[in-house]
C-alpha cells in the first residue's frame, strides 16, 4: 500500500510540474483525439498502425487496459466488396466519455446524429487538452477519418477512388483522405464545412506537409472498444 501510495504520488506531482491537468479518470476515458500524429502523414501503417498509436499515446496516459481503435474507415476493389471497412463499426458501442468525464455520445447513432456533444471544447486530446482549431496557430483541426458522415466508407469509383491515402499508407504526394473539423469549423456554416468526420479532403497528397497546408497535422480520433 505505501509504495502504491507513493506511485500515484509521484505521479500527480509529475502531472502538475509539467502543467497538464491528469485527466479526471484514465479508466473513464473512452475517447480522444490524438496529440500528435504518426509523423509520416497520412502513411499510418494501415489500421493496425493507427490502432497502435491510439493504443501506446492512451497508454502513457495510464488508459492502456482499454482496447483502442482509431476511428477510420477503409475503402475496398468494388462497391459490394465485403472488405470495405467502416469506421463506425470499429469503436464498440458507447457510451464514450473524453478525458475530462464528459460524454461525448451514447451510442454509434447518437454519435453521428445532430444530438452528438461534439465540441471544440469536447473533442480534447487524451491529455486533457483542448486541440487547436480553425482560429488557433497553428491550426490543427483537421483530423483524418476517410468517412462519410454516418461513418461508413466511401466506394472506390470516381471521383471517391482514394479517401483513405491507399487505406492508410501512403505519406507522398498522390493519394487523398477524407478529413473532419474537431472544432465543428469552416469558411461557411454548410453542415459539411463544420462536420467533425467529412469536411473535405486533403489537397497535394497524403504527405505531412499536405495535411499541414490545410489545417491538420495528421491527428487522429480515438475511441475505446471494450
Amino acid at each position: 500500500m505505501h509504495n502504491a501510495a507513493k506511485t500515484v504520488g509521484i505521479l500527480a506531482g509529475s502531472w502538475l510540474l509539467s502543467g497538464i491537468s491528469p485527466p479526471a479518470a484514465a479508466d473513464e476515458m473512452s475517447f480522444f483525439v490524438t496529440s500528435v500524429g504518426v509523423g509520416n502523414g497520412a502513411n499510418l501503417g494501415g489500421l493496425e498502425g493507427a490502432d497502435r498509436h491510439c493504443q501506446s499515446l492512451a497508454a502513457a496516459v495510464g488508459a492502456g487496459k482499454r482496447t483502442w481503435r482509431a476511428y477510420l474507415s477503409t475503402q475496398a476493389a468494388a462497391l459490394a466488396d465485403a472488405n470495405a471497412v467502416h469506421a463506425r463499426d470499429r469503436i464498440g458501442s458507447g457510451p464514450w466519455f473524453n478525458a475530462k468525464g464528459v460524454r461525448i455520445a451514447r451510442d454509434v447513432e447518437d454519435l453521428h446524429s445532430p444530438q452528438a456533444n461534439l465540441t471544440k471544447e469536447t473533442l480534447l486530446d487524451e491529455k486533457g487538452q483542448i486541440v487547436n482549431g480553425r482560429t488557433d496557430k497553428p491550426n490543427r483541426h483537421d483530423i483524418l477519418t476517410g468517412s462519410r458522415p454516418d461513418g461508413t466508407a466511401f466506394p472506390p469509383s470516381p471521383p471517391f477512388s482514394d479517401m483513405t491515402c491507399g487505406n492508410w499508407t501512403k505519406g507522398g504526394d498522390e493519394g487523398a483522405a477524407m478529413l473532419g473539423h474537431h472544432d465543428r469549423s469552416g469558411p461557411v456554416t454548410h453542415p459539411w464545412a463544420t462536420s467533425w468526420n467529412s469536411a473535405h479532403t486533403t489537397h497535394g497528397g497524403c504527405s505531412q506537409a499536405a495535411l499541414q497546408s490545410t489545417g491538420g497535422d495528421g491527428l487522429l480520433y480515438c475511441f475505446a472498444e471494450k
